[in-house]
C-alpha cells in the first residue's frame, strides 16, 4: 500500500491547472482512478475537461460556487454554503479515487468561502493512498506547511503585460 501526498501548485503565475491536468494524465496512464473537480469555474466543459472526460477522468464542476470576482453581486454567504455542500459530497468520493485533483481550491479560500481550519481538516481526512492536488493562486501558509510537494508559479514574462489577451488553447 503506497502512501499518497498532498501537492499544491500555487502562485500567480500561469500553469497551475495545466500543471494538474498534465499529472491527471499521467496518473491516468498508469491505471489511476481519477476525479478532477474543479470550483469557481462555469463547468461549460471546453478545453481540458473534454479531454480528460474521453480518457476516463471524472469530472466534476462545482458550478453553484461561483467566483466573486467575477460574480461580484453573488452572495457571498450562500456561495460559502454551496462551497461546504461540496466539500461534503466529496468526503465518501475520496474513498473511491486514487488521485483527486480539485482545481482552484486555494481560491475558495482566498475569498473566504471555506476557512482554512475547514481545509485543513478535510485534508487530513483524505484516505493515506489517495494522492490529492490542489491548485489555485494564494494558498495559505498553514496549507503549504501541510502539504508534501508544493509549486509556486511565478510570471516573470507574460504576454499580457504586452497587450496580448487570453488565447483559447493556450490560456484557457
Amino acid at each position: 500500500m503506497r502512501t499518497g501526498l498532498i501537492h499544491v501548485y500555487t502562485g500567480n503565475g500561469t500553469g497551475k491547472t495545466t500543471s494538474a491536468v498534465g499529472l491527471a494524465v499521467r496518473a491516468k496512464s498508469h491505471g489511476f482512478k481519477m476525479l478532477f473537480a474543479q470550483f469557481m469555474k462555469d463547468g461549460n466543459g471546453g478545453g481540458e475537461t473534454d479531454i480528460l472526460k474521453e480518457i476516463g477522468v471524472e469530472v466534476l464542476a462545482f458550478e453553484e460556487v461561483l467566483s466573486p470576482v467575477f460574480h461580484p453581486e453573488a452572495d457571498r454567504e450562500a456561495l460559502r454554503q454551496e462551497t461546504l455542500k461540496a466539500i461534503e459530497s466529496l468526503k465518501p468520493k475520496l474513498k473511491e479515487f486514487d488521485m483527486v485533483v480539485l482545481d482552484e481550491f486555494n481560491c475558495v479560500l482566498g475569498e473566504g468561502l471555506l476557512t482554512v481550519a475547514e481545509a485543513l481538516e478535510f485534508m487530513r481526512g483524505k484516505p493515506e493512498r489517495l494522492e490529492l492536488v490542489l491548485t489555485g493562486r494564494g494558498a495559505p501558509r498553514n496549507i503549504i506547511d501541510l502539504a508534501d510537494h508544493v509549486t509556486e508559479m511565478k510570471d516573470v514574462k507574460h504576454p499580457f503585460q504586452e497587450g496580448i489577451g487570453a488565447r483559447p488553447g493556450i490560456d484557457y
